[in-house]
């Protein structure tokens, strides 16, 4: 009974604080929450999901080893994020990695104790996440993808200046019914209205991209806005060859995009906007208090530039 009972406590005791023994010595095992609105696709190297584990690496924590990476995607249903959170927190990661508004809002709903780093293009004070930049506060902190607003009514204004002609531009977004986008949409149409641009709106429903380039054709859009969201980071080489095909130039949010054949971008990078989150992530891992880090700020912005989508598009607008 005795060895039954020293068994019990061991078995409580690598749980609550699990060890990785390597010869004579005792390495923690950290987990790593991973909360996310879209789809995980393990074979592209782009991604988020899998681009974070390879940059915390570098620091040190090597997946599978000294680091354990609980991946929760909600695959387009929002639904399920509260949900999700709570699983990451039952699994008790010892950070949340949140990327965007909504899956946020979850993780916060979900524990006021674990540290979230939040990952957004949203001011997280704006929609009441964090008391200020500054001092956040409580158990979120983060990193930004744009310096101040969403940049939204700046992109709008650079497509404009490369398509002098195009009197009506669509915006493309997904089903996402989140904050965050409302304040993109509100932005670009802002910025619309000082232009005098038309601006229809064509969700993509339930990832069905070749259905909204229909919708675009339809309305004769003669340019084409992808609003900053990970589902078009996600399908972000789909919609490139679906621009090029329906002749559009457009602008994207990260300058990969245009690497990838996209005409145009405006914004953060996207390998320092990372690198920053995985230098929160492992401070906090270390032990720093989230209400005591700032939520980090881009100080630099990218313009992207490419030529295919352009060569393409020109006969169009001209």
């Amino acid at each position: 009974m005795r060895l039954i009972g020293l068994a019990v406590i061991l078995a409580v005791g690598l749980a609550f604080a699990p060890l990785r023994v390597t010869g004579q010595t005792v390495e923690r095992v950290y987990r790593l929450g991973i909360l996310h609105a879209g789809s995980l696709v393990p074979a592209d190297p782009v991604l988020l999901g899998n681009w974070i584990p390879e940059l915390l690496r570098e620091l040190g924590y090597v997946e599978r080893q000294n680091l354990i990476v609980e991946r929760k995607y909600a695959e387009g249903n929002f639904n399920r994020l509260p949900g999700l959170a709570r699983e990451l927190v039952e699994l008790r990661v010892d950070v949340i990695l949140a990327v965007g508004t909504s899956p946020t809002q979850a993780a916060r709903d979900a524990t006021a104790t674990t540290p979230i780093v939040v990952l957004s293009n949203v001011d997280p004070v704006a929609v009441g996440l964090v008391g200020s930049l500054a001092q956040p506060g409580g158990n979120i902190t983060g990193v930004l993808i744009a310096p101040e607003g969403t940049l939204a009514g700046k992109k709008l204004e650079l497509l404009k200046e490369a398509v002098p002609r195009a009197t009506r531009i669509a915006l493309l977004v997904p089903d996402d019914p989140g904050i965050g986008l409302q304040q993109q949409v509100q932005e670009i149409r802002k910025a619309a209205s000082l232009l005098a641009v038309e601006l229809p709106v064509v969700v993509v429903r339930g990832g069905d991209s070749d259905g909204a380039f229909a919708a675009i054709g339809v309305r004769r859009s003669q340019a084409l806005f992808v609003s900053a969201h990970s589902f078009f980071v996600r399908d972000g080489r789909k919609i490139i060859e679906l621009a090029a095909k329906h002749r559009l130039p457009a602008i994207y949010e990260w300058p990969q995009q245009v690497q990838n054949g996209g005409l145009m971008s405006y914004g953060a990078s996207e390998v320092e906007t990372y690198k920053q989150v995985a230098a929160y992530i492992d401070r906090l891992l270390k032990g720093a208090k989230p209400a005591d880090l700032p939520i980090w700020q881009p100080s630099k912005l990218l313009s992207g530039k490419g030529s295919a989508t352009w060569a393409g598009s020109r006969a169009r607008t001209s």
